[in-house]
């Protein structure tokens, strides 16, 4: 039976792309045939203002890249300044930094899981991400006075010691998470429906996976225990005691897994920060406000929940980098999805665009 293909637009302005994303995909009956993904309708410039601003104020742009990790985001930023003007940081903000970012790491993945689960038609996870996000954003609200930007990881250390009785109230929180994944698991991993759709669907190969640079757990849902945290160790993850987690079925179903065990393993590293941090000890570095670090360049980048974000800068040997440019794990996944989309039906485009857990503010950063 001859059948006629057609070109329709799915997005900028559909739910489930997660953002103003768009994709163009060409369809023979329910059946993609191919997909080309359009960006730039969210483009805010932020590494082009970077290179106006000065070293410490261009930090509060990097929050709003990746805003559902932006501790993360505040750490490789720092990270690049601290190397351009050594800057050593002090050990007890190097623990307050790691447990952030893992809190920070934990919140993100329960929205990846969350919506995720909303794209397949399950609203109950998505309304139980956003309770426990709840609860995280309670912490660093403690901390730094901000539940989304909050620009706390800073060049030298942090903004401010950890309140009284904090190590505690985190402590608190990991148990009732912990209780929490068992209900995830009950309403996901052990769905048949949600497995029917997941299993099977959105394949990448390993091989495919690093000729693509996918990082995080795109990547490590197709076998590749690739984690810089334990590869390229940085703060105090050489410290810690935590595993990498891989999947090999490179589809939705094996990143989805990653994604659930990385919490537990977030769980468990929070919990050694908890015990191990220095009960004294300085939060910040001293340096002066104006930072001019001599002419040179640094690349560092760091593990953040959606894989490896990198910042590359340039200086000048003035109070503003001369060349500033992210790295961003999400604009390099959305570049293997025709690959992992090709043969699929359209209701399965949204669970592979929905696995790859992308942020359009760091893909269009």
């Amino acid at each position: 039976m001859k059948t006629e293909e057609l070109t329709i637009n799915f997005g900028p302005q559909h739910p489930s792309t997660h953002g103003v994303f768009r994709m163009i995909l060409d369809v023979d009956g329910e059946t993609v045939r191919k997909v080309e993904p359009v960006i730039g309708y969210l483009h805010r410039g932020f590494e082009k203002l970077g290179e106006y601003k000065m070293y410490k104020s261009g930090l509060p742009l990097t929050d709003r890249m990746d805003y559902l990790s932006s501790m993360s985001n505040n750490l490789v930023y720092s990270r690049a300044v601290e190397q351009l003007c050594r800057i050593e940081v002090p050990i007890r903000a190097q623990f307050i930094r790691v447990l952030m970012c893992e809190l920070n790491r934990i919140a993100s993945h329960g929205m990846a899981v969350g919506a995720f689960a909303q794209d397949l038609g399950s609203t109950t996870p998505f309304v139980f991400a956003f309770r426990d996000r709840e609860r995280i954003l309670d912490l660093f609200e403690e901390v730094c006075g901000a539940r989304l930007t909050y620009s706390f990881i800073r060049p030298g250390g942090v903004a401010g010691d950890l309140p009284e009785g904090y190590e505690k109230r985190v402590d608190a929180f990991l148990d009732i998470m912990e209780e929490n994944l068992v209900e995830y698991h009950q309403l996901m991993t052990e769905n048949e429906i949600f497995q029917m759709r997941a299993k099977g669907i959105g394949f990448i190969s390993g091989e495919d996976a690093v000729s693509y640079s996918l990082s995080g757990p795109n990547l490590r849902g197709s076998g590749v225990p690739r984690d810089l945290r334990k590869d390229d160790p940085y703060e105090i993850y050489d410290q810690l005691d935590f595993s990498i987690c891989t999947q090999g079925g490179g589809d939705v179903w094996s990143r989805y897994l990653v994604r659930m065990r990385e919490l537990e393993e977030s769980i468990k590293i929070v919990r050694q920060i908890v015990e191990k941090i220095p009960k004294t000890g300085e939060f910040l570095a001293r340096s002066p406000n104006i930072l001019k670090p001599p002419p040179g360049e640094v690349y560092t980048c760091i593990e953040s929940p959606r894989g490896q974000v990198g910042v590359y800068m340039v200086s000048d040997g003035t109070d503003k980098p001369y060349r500033y440019k992210v790295r961003p794990p999400s604009f390099i996944a959305v570049g293997a999805l025709e690959t992992m989309m090709l043969g699929v039906k359209v209701a399965d485009a949204i669970a592979v665009l929905g696995s790859i857990d992308i942020v359009l503010g760091e893909v269009d950063r």
